[in-house]
């Protein structure tokens, strides 16, 4: 293994004309290698050390690092310093990852920790655990922060709720040296490749913690009960393939991962933390384990509030204008499958008005009698039902005559199931239909909703959002 480091070593100092094409191969070789090995979840045993260790000779620094490059399925072996706060041993819903460094102007850790708390219902606190990765090799500004945020979360830290690590610096890479990749001046790819293991190392801390995680800078504001708008979502997309989804259309805000992810996605970020920004990697990732598109949702639950970054304190004014601070309303949309007989146009099929992403379903001309099905994996009570067809560039490409309705006793056909009895809620006015107080208006467990057309047009059909809020959970 010391070979094979060395031989990493050596290259790294090698200029290539085209290394991209070389990169793409590995990352597809070692990914797709990985999908063979079994996974394993168990976090090596951590004690806590306040203490600083002289650092190894640099010949044998990093080798425990990168012991073996072909097992992104385990866990890095590294000994984490317990800054604040110790793990539970009951797994969470979510957890959330923070990592922060000295910055040269302004810090706002400390507000980014106030708004997770506070944004969050007691209820809501119970499901999540807050992780601050302090991934500055500066110990005592470490030390100094860790007793301002012991002072103002003491009882969160008490309750499990949040943890304080650090990773020392004996663990890391080197960041002398690397390749300049993109021109990039020398300083900015030391910062953005000691960035990428400072998110590897925290990421394979979370690995135990929770079923999901939630990656955040340490410069964000959240939305109120941001918990409960991500498990709608998270329960929308049951039974449906998803790596990662994009509550943030910024950086590395609001990106959500299962947690059984976690140690491929440390493993990647250091295997090529020298070669791109994380941002960037993330998107490889994503790819390379089979999700070819974005899936991100809409409103943002995340908004940046930094003004100067954390590399070279520049100004950072970039914010997310799809930010809500109250996004509490968004549907529920349970599991279902999807059904039309109006021509798809290319790739924008059924499922995509169905989803919060940013996408819509594209028909040609619909006909009388075409119709758009949903139908549940489980029967349901629905409370509100909105429908919105056309979009701001193509205002024409609505639907012009149609009708609501919904539906139970579900009967098998060739198409897929079906309901066999179906109630009208109303028109369709100007493309677009709101019905409220359904449960009130009807007396059974809800298994389809279905768009009627009832009268043929020249225009093609956009159907922009579907949107369903439950009064309950599914039926179980």
């Amino acid at each position: 293994m010391r070979l094979v480091w060395k031989s990493l070593d050596k290259m790294r100092c090698l200029r290539k004309r085209s290394a991209i094409p070389f990169l793409g191969f590995l990352i597809t070789f070692l990914l797709f290698l990985n999908l063979y090995i079994e996974d394993g979840y168990v976090l090596e045993d951590k004690r806590q050390l306040r203490e600083t260790s002289a650092h190894p000779p640099s010949s044998e620094r990093y080798v425990h690092t990168f012991r073996d490059l072909t097992n992104f399925s385990g866990t890095i072996n590294v000994t984490y310093r317990y800054l604040a706060g110790t793990p539970l041993n009951r797994k969470k819903y979510l957890t959330i990852g923070l990592s922060s460094v000295k910055r040269k102007r302004g810090n706002y850790l400390l507000e980014t920790i106030k708004s997770i708390f506070d944004q969050s219902s007691y209820e809501e606190l119970k499901e999540i655990v807050v992780v601050v990765h302090l991934a500055d090799f500066d110990l005592v500004w470490c030390e100094n922060l860790v007793q301002e945020i012991t002072r103002k979360f003491a009882h969160h830290i008490i309750a499990g709720r949040l943890l304080v690590i650090h990773a020392p610096e004996e663990y890391y890479p080197s960041l002398d040296g690397l390749k300049r990749n993109y021109n990039d001046p020398e300083d900015r790819v030391r910062f953005r490749s000691k960035q990428n293991v400072d998110y590897a190392f925290l990421l394979n801390f979370c690995t135990n913690l929770s079923h999901f995680y939630m990656m955040l800078e340490d410069d964000v504001r959240c939305s109120r009960n941001f918990l409960t708008a991500l498990k709608k979502v998270i329960t929308s997309r049951e039974g449906s393939y998803w790596v990662m989804l994009e509550f943030s259309k910024l950086g590395y805000i609001g990106k959500l991962y299962h947690s059984r992810d976690l140690p491929r996605l440390a493993h990647f970020l250091l295997m090529f933390y020298q070669e791109m920004p994380c941002d960037w990697l993330l998107i490889h990732f994503r790819g390379l384990l089979a999700q070819k598109d974005v899936i991100r949702f809409k409103p943002s639950l995340f908004q940046h509030m930094g003004y100067y970054s954390s590399y070279k304190g520049a100004e950072n004014k970039l914010k997310d204008d799809d930010f809500e601070e109250d996004s509490i309303d968004i549907p529920d949309n349970p599991p279902a499958n999807l059904y039309t007989n109006i021509n798809v146009f290319e790739n924008y099929d059924a499922t995509k008005a169905y989803s919060s992403v940013d996408e819509y379903f594209w028909g040609k001309p619909p006909s009388t009698g075409d119709f758009f099905v949903i139908v549940f994996n489980k029967s349901t009570k629905i409370s509100k039902i909105k429908i919105a067809t056309g979009s701001d560039d193509r205002q024409n490409d609505v639907l012009h005559r149609g009708a609501l309705e919904v539906g139970e006793k579900l009967v098998g056909t060739k198409k897929g199931k079906q309901c066999s009895s179906y109630i009208t809620l109303g028109e369709f006015k100007n493309g677009n239909i709101e019905v409220v107080d359904v449960d009130h208006k009807i007396a059974f467990d809800i298994e389809c909703v279905r768009i009627v057309v009832t009268a043929s047009q020249k225009e093609w059909l956009i159907i922009r959002s579907i949107s369903l809020w439950t009064t309950q959970p599914p039926s179980q």
